[in-house]
């Protein structure tokens, strides 16, 4: 199994890296042109699933906190 790794960015994207498939709704893959991927948490992108950098127009906040399980 190949190694993914997907870091939230504080007010920003899910940065996915390593080789990871991503299916549209109708689960075809869609093309990602970059390494890293970037994916939208905001809700603005024009390119969604992808990121294109309207959360920092559109003011997107986010906290990305570390939680610990038992």
């Amino acid at each position: 199994m190949a190694d993914v790794k997907i870091q939230a960015l504080k007010n920003g994207p899910l940065l996915v890296q390593g080789s990871a498939e991503i299916l549209g709704s109708d689960g075809q893959p869609m093309p990602a042109a970059k390494q890293p991927v970037a994916l939208c948490r905001c809700g603005h992108s024009n390119n969604k699933p992808f990121c294109d950098g309207m959360h920092g127009k559109a003011g997107f906040q986010s906290v990305c906190v570390r939680q610990t399980t038992r």
